[in-house]
This record gives structure tokens, sequence and C-alpha cells, in this order.
């Protein structure tokens, strides 16, 4: 249990505040003229998705719609085509759904509060306390599993946490071991993620880059192996999802709507194709015309 492991120490905070100082990646977001709108719109895009795929994606949509206003302005189908080969493109209709929450209920800006940042589409616990945090500098607890998987192994040595998402336990661990000063605890959420991402990695971390080896409980147990539930990977050949992918990329492809006979072909069996298409609506993804023709939600 968390509660039997000692809380990280003043010094552990500085320790790893100051790697970050030294070490964090100079991303786009992060700079202070990104504002919140182009942190909100970071994090969104950064939900299961890396980071060097998130950047041009970020700076065109950034350009194109500079403010949520803008962005409401547009028709959703804009956002889906603009949303490219992120994956899981329905985040691309929640981002224009919030946009036009932001300027209906928030006079054109993104909300400051974990609060009203929830009530927002597609914006779960994460995600809220991260654009409180990084947008607006309040210390809210940000768990994401660089985070989970630095404090595992720092405080509990275990090699990373057994649970596919936060427990309770650990978002409240998460809570203790922040710093009580605010810009010190502001700084040390994004510096733990980064540890996480870039030196306490998933698979051969570099112990001998980490700023707390020596105060690490794994590292100092001999870096034993994770002995837990055994993680699933995602499928993708064959699959709905790349069906679905497919059928998106042909019609962000072509500026004007598709039958279906130009979409049959994109799964290797029409059953499959319909009931992926039929999704895409369901979801709202695809708007279906008269005559069998298909197109992005206008």
């Amino acid at each position: 249990m968390y509660a039997a492991h000692p809380l990280p120490t003043a010094a552990l905070h500085q320790r790893i505040n100051d790697w970050y100082a030294w070490h964090g990646r100079d991303l786009p977001w992060r700079a202070r003229d990104a504002g919140p709108w182009g942190v909100y719109l970071s994090e969104v895009m950064a939900q299961q998705t890396p980071l060097s795929r998130v950047e041009p994606v970020w700076r065109e949509w950034l350009q194109r719609w500079p403010t949520p206003a803008a962005l409401a302005a547009a028709a959703p189908g804009d956002a889906v085509r603009a949303w490219g080969r992120l994956g899981y493109p329905r985040r691309a209709l929640r981002l224009h759904e919030a946009a036009t929450i932001m300027v209906e209920r928030h006079g054109g800006a993104v909300p400051d509060t974990s609060e009203e940042l929830l009530a927002l589409p597609g914006v779960g616990a994460y995600t809220a306390a991260a654009v409180a945090c990084f947008a607006f500098g309040l210390p809210e607890v940000v768990v994401d599993t660089n985070v989970r998987r630095v404090l595992a192994r720092l405080i509990e040595g275990s090699a990373q946490s057994s649970r596919a998402t936060p427990s309770r336990a650990e978002s409240e661990f998460a809570a203790r071991a922040m710093p009580r000063e605010r810009h010190t605890a502001t700084v040390w959420n994004v510096a733990v993620m980064e540890l996480g991402a870039l030196v306490c990695v998933a698979r051969g971390p570099r112990c001998g880059q980490c700023p707390v080896a020596d105060l690490c409980a794994w590292n100092l147990a001999g870096r034993p192996a994770y002995d837990g539930p055994a993680r699933r990977g995602q499928t993708w050949k064959g699959t709905d999802r790349q069906v679905r992918g497919e059928l998106l990329r042909r019609l962000r492809d072509r500026h004007h709507a598709l039958t279906l006979r130009e979409l049959r072909d994109a799964g290797p069996q029409d059953v499959q194709v319909l009931r992926c298409l039929d999704s895409l609506v369901a979801d709202g993804l695809v708007e279906p015309l008269t005559g069998g023709r298909f197109q992005l939600p206008s």
C-alpha cells in the first residue's frame, strides 16, 4: 500500500525540479505565449498519441484556429479533416464542441477551474487537472502513465503500476507527494511527467541519468521485474479501428461526398465496412446524404 511508504522530501522535490529546468523538452505548448487555448489543444491531442505526431498538427490548428471562437465558427467536418491521422478522431469533434461551449458560456476563453473544465466534452480528470495546472498555474494533482510509473518505482519499489488506470489510492498518494508551495508543485507535476517520458521509461530505464537514482526504492532493490497482471497490447490490422480510419481518410482526402460504392473496399468484408460506416455516422464523424452518399459533418 502506498500509505506504508515515505513521502518525497523537499530535497527530492528540488532535485527533480532542477533536473527538469536543465533537461525538459522545449515543447511549443510549454512556452508562455502558447496561452490556455494552446495548452488545451495540446492536452487533448496528446491523449494516447506520441508528442512527435502531435506537434505539427498542433501548430497547424493553432495557426488556423488561434482562439476557441475561430474553431467554433468552423464546420465540424473541417476539424475532422484537419485532425489528419492523429487517431481517435472523435477528439476533433469534442474539441469543436468544447470551443462552442467556451464561446457560449465562458466568453470565448478556456475556463480556469478543473470543475468547469470537467464539464467540457471529451475532458476527463487528467486533462482537466493538466490544463488547470499548466495553463493557469493551479496546483492540481496531475497523474498520467509516466507519473504513475515514476512514483511506483521511486516510492513503492515496483517496476510499474499494476492497474491499467489510476486507482484512488494512487491519486491520493500523488496528491500527498506533491510539494506544498504552489509554484514548486506546478513545476513538480510537469517535471515528474517529463522524468517518466525521458529517463524513467517503461522499457530500458536510464537510471544512470536519473537525478534521484540513489533514492529510488526500485533501483535500490535491484530493479525487480514486474510481476503483476499481464498488459495486453492493442491490435490494429483488420480491426474496426483500421477500417474506420480508412473510411475517414478517404472522406478527408476528397472534398466532396463519396458514394457507398467508393467506400466499400475500405475493409476486407462488406459487412465490416457497413458496420464501421454506421458507427461513424452514429458518432457524428460522418454525415449521410441522399442517394447513398457520405461526407464529413457540415
